[in-house]
């Protein structure tokens, strides 16, 4: 049912809500809340400032002064200080409300709920909204729901939709598919239930059941896709016998560096992966600068001595450059007379025409790509294998698509995402896993600190000292631009304060996400070319270029990002022979913020920091929850959801032991949504 049938929703309401892939009914329905605007019972100042600091907060307070207002070239600003059963006191700001001016006489007694953010060192309340004790009585406890949005589409536009088609519409409802045994024995809500309240709970005990009953099922159809792609993988066989060569080993022998023992194991599980009887489709699993790229090389190497084609497949231009170069100068150096060559989308007709040739008539041997390397016109002659590298910023069908450019040939992937292994072996339930958890000896660690904003001003001193002896910096921040509701560093402003702070001769630019693809390459570009000596950036950089000239990296609000992710960030130092640093700036002076950002400071171990982080996480945690490093479900979270992700693959166990083809009368429902699943959201999930 097409989404313009709804009440309210014109064709540009409609074009707004396409943006975020909703055209039907029951696509909104299925466009999951991101958080919820929780009414809680007030607190005292003091609670707020100590318990939920850069939080929504709400406080019985009274009106302590007269009104003053001044003006901005950009606002308009109402400000009072309201005051406590205790006496401490609270300055609140509005913008652009003078309409208020009169509801904030002295002596006013309201519950005021805002933002609470520290500004030049002091407690404000941002923009508060007030109510009458009770008015506010009434919405204690509620959950109101807060939608992904687009601009131009406000969230009680979308909110208003979705109450209207969940009462009206019966297209929205879904007939039960997990079998009742499973249900009871984890008690699961029934699915209609659990959709109705994750849009509209009317209690946290009600969110809670509902998300864990989506998680679950989320989880549940997704370890059988995989279960049933790993089937069909252990059936294939392999038509590409590929024995290790006497020159792969020579090149082993004559490198720099020894392979860690961890990189020794992997290379002889893909080994004998690539010799033996069935096809191998294997993930290596290590830190940034672990050492995966070394051991795809040789199992390209191996390929192509073999007489048949292997292709590299890495996320941006920047990197497949980087690594076609690397991989060519290790040839030369070693006198290998293997053929590479790169294929991206940005080179000329005729540059892409003469690689094409090269490719279909073997003259290359091994193909380093972007995207470009599984178009239509790139047909290979014997493609053997491939290999994606920085493999979760790919989709399934990206991936599946290279897989189908050769006859069955081999697949290894590669991932930098810290996953404990027992959730790795659930999640990519489809691939043979190979983990590499100790990084080369010459290696120096990174050296962290996790410091408040007061160590700003030392920070930049300490970053210009580096840039003066001829390394490079990053900075992270969480926003692109200001906003007024957020008290975050964003990266537009913050480039232009950083060039204020730093001598004049140092090179600042900025990097983010919204900037358009061939523009952040050229800075990317310009950055490893050392043409710049400080990068503000959002996480756009998280899977970038290899820069070992960076030796600093510095997080604004690290308290905003998870851990994961913080290590990703932190992985783009420490490439090089220099000693590299890693600041993290915590916004939040809170006990809670500090402990969690100490383990970044305990251990530069991905999977130590993976496992902690899961320890820490709890169904507290749900609300608002920020989805771990790219591993995207459309509700469930494998950290914060993981012991229901263990069940539903226990679940999915149990299923399919007494009934591996779910052909039975049960199942035969369960079948179809597992079909349905792979097709329209296995392929959209980056793993």
């Amino acid at each position: 049912m097409n989404i313009q049938q709804l009440k309210g929703i014109g064709e540009k309401t409609a074009a707004l809500l396409s943006r975020l892939s909703v055209y039907t009914v029951k696509d909104l329905v299925g466009l999951y809340p991101r958080a919820y605007d929780v009414y809680e019972k007030p607190v005292f100042v003091q609670e707020a400032v100590e318990e939920h600091a850069s939080e929504i907060v709400s406080i019985e307070a009274v009106v302590a002064r007269n009104v003053e207002q001044y003006s901005t070239p950009r606002m308009k600003v109402l400000s009072t200080v309201v005051r406590d059963e205790q006496g401490t006191s609270l300055k609140c700001t509005w913008f652009n409300m003078p309409f208020l001016r009169s509801s904030l006489k002295p002596g006013a007694h309201y519950v005021f709920r805002g933002q609470l953010a520290k500004k030049k060192g002091s407690f404000v309340l941002e923009q508060p909204q007030m109510y009458t004790m009770a008015a506010y009585a009434q919405l204690q406890g509620s959950m109101q729901p807060i939608y992904p949005l687009t601009k131009g589409l406000s969230n009680k536009t979308v909110a208003k939709a979705v109450k209207q088609a969940l009462e009206k519409y019966d297209t929205c409802l879904e007939k039960e598919y997990i079998p009742v045994d499973i249900r009871s024995a984890y008690q699961l809500a029934e699915h209609n239930f659990a959709v109705q309240r994750i849009h509209f709970p009317q209690s946290q005990e009600d969110y809670l059941q509902s998300r864990k009953r989506l998680a679950f099922e989320e989880f549940f159809l997704f370890v059988l896709a995989v279960r049933n792609m790993k089937e069909k993988n252990t059936h294939r066989l392999n038509e590409y016998r590929i024995l290790n060569d006497a020159r792969t080993d020579k090149f082993i022998s004559e490198l720099e560096f020894e392979l860690t023992d961890a990189q020794k194991k992997t290379w002889e599980e893909i080994k004998e992966n690539m010799s033996g009887s069935a096809l191998m489709s294997r993930l290596i699993q290590g830190d940034v600068g672990s050492g995966k790229t070394i051991i795809a090389v040789l199992a390209l190497m191996n390929t192509a001595f073999a007489g048949y084609q292997g292709a590299m497949m890495v996320p941006t231009e920047v990197l497949a450059k980087q690594q076609y170069e690397s991989i060519c100068s290790m040839f030369e150096k070693h006198q290998i007379p293997l053929k590479v060559v790169l294929l991206m989308g940005s080179m000329t007709a005729a540059q892409k025409r003469a690689v094409y040739e090269q490719i279909r008539t073997h003259e290359a041997d091994i193909v380093v790509g972007t995207h470009a390397v599984i178009q239509e016109k790139a047909v290979y002659d014997k493609l053997a294998l491939v290999i994606t590298d920085e493999q979760h910023r790919f989709g399934v069908n990206q991936r599946r698509a290279l897989s189908m450019k050769g006859d069955n040939p081999h697949v290894l992937v590669m991932s930098a995402t810290p996953i404990p292994r027992t959730l790795a072996i659930i999640v990519y339930g489809d691939l043979d896993i190979s983990i590499i958890d100790t990084l080369p000896a010459e290696r120096l660690p990174i050296k962290n600190c996790v410091v408040g904003t007061n160590y700003r001003e030392n920070a930049y001193k300490f970053i210009a000292g580096q840039v003066k002896k001829g390394r490079q910096a990053y900075v992270i921040c969480p926003m692109v631009e200001e906003s007024e509701n957020v008290d975050a560093e964003n990266v537009v402003e913050y480039a232009e304060k950083l060039k204020a702070a730093l001598p004049p001769q140092i090179r600042v630019e900025y990097l983010h996400g919204k900037m358009k693809a061939n523009q952040k390459e050229e800075i990317m570009a310009r950055f490893a070319a050392r043409e710049t000596d400080v990068l503000v950036s959002t996480t756009v950089i998280e899977v970038g270029v290899n820069v070992p000239n960076a030796t600093v990296m510095m997080v604004e609000n690290a308290d905003r990002f998870g851990l994961a992710q913080l290590h990703q960030l932190r992985g783009r130092v420490g490439r090089g022979k220099y000693q590299s640093y890693c600041i993290f700036v915590s916004g939040s002076d809170t006990a809670k913020a500090k402990d969690r950002l100490g383990i970044l400071n305990q251990t530069n171990d991905g999977f130590k920091i993976a496992e902690e982080d899961l320890k820490q996480r709890g169904p507290g945690d749900f609300f608002g929850v920020r989805q771990s490093g790219d591993l995207r479900f459309k509700i469930g979270d494998i950290f914060s959801d993981s012991k229901v992700l263990k069940e539903a693959a226990d679940a999915a166990g149990a299923v399919l032991a007494k009934d591996e083809l779910l052909s039975s009368e049960e199942n035969v429902y369960l079948k179809t949504k597992v079909e349905e699943y792979t097709k329209e959201c296995l392929e959209n999930i980056n793993l």
